[in-house]
């Protein structure tokens, strides 16, 4: 698919009382807040991100307006891949986004799974985090064990996947389903020491976690990839509790 260029279209929504009021386009009159809160015509150029071994570009996708993230050029074999997004510290409350993810042509033989999510407490010198993906791939895989690994915590550098699901058989991953390269909708509440995935809208979670390794940190958000991905994200909104 040939993509066009559009501004990306990021909102932010701040807690008022018990309820929230969204910042964006929701609203009649409203204006779209984009990465360092500024409106969205005026967001700062992919080259300006906090880019991790990535590149970014803004494309429209499947009809929504986002960004594109895929590895860049000459990243080391292994290296983390991100881009750390400007704005206020987040501790607790809410991160809903659209994400899609699919392996880039050539990547699944190698393991690639479409890896894709959302990393949050993020710190920077060591970099550090707690993070939420996807494994768009694995959701109608004909192996039931590939199935159940279709979502996945981790916290970075110390807990990777390997080392939870070795400890934990089970714990940190679980079933969704997922199809690569479609919107997913996706949200996380996080709060204290628990954090909890929702994909799809759903009421319920699809993945648990009571016991986040980084303890109740706080820190930057940022859009995430693994190994061999091609991932788009649109419609950010951050609640914080």
């Amino acid at each position: 698919m040939r993509s066009a260029v559009v501004p990306l279209l990021l909102s932010a929504t701040v807690a008022v009382g018990v309820g929230a009021t969204a910042v964006g386009p929701t609203g009649a009159g409203a204006t779209g807040v984009g990465l360092a809160g500024v409106a969205s015509d005026e967001l700062p150029a992919p080259e300006r991100l906090d880019r991790v071994n990535v590149t970014v570009d803004r494309v429209e996708y499947r009809g929504k307006p986002g960004v594109r993230l895929v590895e860049a050029p000459g990243a080391p074999a292994g290296a983390e891949t991100l881009v750390v997004l400007p704005g206020p510290s987040f501790r607790d409350g809410t991160i809903e986004v659209e994400i899609a993810g699919a392996p880039r042509a050539g990547s699944e033989e190698g393991g690639a799974r479409g890896f894709v999510g959302v990393a949050f407490r993020l710190q920077r010198e060591p970099l550090r985090y707690e993070c939420f993906y996807l494994r768009p791939t694995n959701g109608r895989a004909e192996d039931q064990l590939r199935r159940n690994h279709s979502t996945q915590y981790v916290s970075h550098p110390d807990f990777p996947w390997h080392r939870l699901r070795q400890e934990s058989p089970g714990a940190y991953e679980s079933y969704v389903d997922l199809v690569p390269g479609e919107w997913t909708r996706v949200r996380i509440a996080v709060s204290g020491r628990e954090a909890r995935l929702y994909v799809h809208g759903a009421e319920q979670p699809s993945l648990i976690v009571k016991d986040l390794k980084r303890g109740t940190s706080e820190g930057a958000l940022a859009l995430w990839i693994g190994p061999g991905t091609e991932a788009y994200f649109s419609g950010l909104k951050v609640t914080p509790q």
